[in-house]
């Protein structure tokens, strides 16, 4: 997994992150969506066949839980240090949310599938080890 960082311009009046979907984004964007969290919440739990993903948090605190057949790791990303968190296809993917009213948006490579899903764990455990 990466982190991406990302620039910042500051003034007393507030601070401005711009998205190049062309140059920050490292992949063609195709969907664009925004999960809303609570504290203690999770969102994901599943993987991808074919989907990229990169995740961006806009307001709050989460830990984003990942595995696939290299590493299993857990990365604490938030609003503040402007990064975003790239996962690639088969990367089985859990976000914990750390804080209240928690946004974390996601950038895919694909349109939605319903077929690209891997819902259930010990099914990702099987193709990953192929």
């Amino acid at each position: 997994m990466k982190k991406y960082s990302f620039k910042q311009y500051k003034k007393i009046s507030g601070t401005l992150v711009p998205f190049s979907l062309s140059k920050d984004i490292p992949f063609k964007t195709k969907r664009i969506f925004i999960i809303y969290g609570n504290k203690n919440f999770v969102r994901g739990n599943h993987a991808h066949y074919k989907c990229t993903q990169f995740l961006v948090p806009i307001y709050g605190s989460m830990d984003v839980e990942y595995e696939n057949n290299i590493i299993k790791s857990t990365k604490k990303i938030n609003y503040k240090k402007k990064q975003g968190l790239l996962l690639k296809p088969k990367t089985w993917c859990k976000i914990k949310f750390n804080t209240n009213n928690s946004i974390i948006m996601v950038f895919c490579d694909r349109e939605y599938e319903f077929k690209d899903y891997i819902e259930k764990y010990k099914d990702f455990l099987k193709i990953i080890k192929k």
